[in-house]
């Protein structure tokens, strides 16, 4: 992660970069809050760290449990309450 940019291969072997908003631990788990662009509104999605501490380089999913999601939310929410995005 560099500048608050993350940078995935996909599946097609083309690069997605996305911006890292916030991060978090929960149940020793680490979360980002990400978006696909800091200038214009987007969409927002939290990514779950699923490397395991030898692993060279990050992996990455997108969090997708409606329970997990809406718990993190929560806790993006406050983390941000106070920040003005765009």
């Amino acid at each position: 992660m560099e500048d608050n940019k993350i940078v995935f291969t996909n599946e097609d072997g083309e690069k997605d970069e996305f911006y890292v908003v916030e991060e978090t631990m929960l149940n020793n788990v680490k979360y980002l809050l990400v978006c696909d662009s800091m200038e214009e509104e987007t969409d927002a999605f939290i990514l779950k760290d699923l490397s395991a501490p030898e692993d060279a380089e990050a992996v990455y999913e997108f969090v997708e449990d409606d329970n997990e999601l809406e718990a993190l939310a929560d806790i993006f929410a406050e983390l941000l309450e106070d920040e003005e995005l765009i």
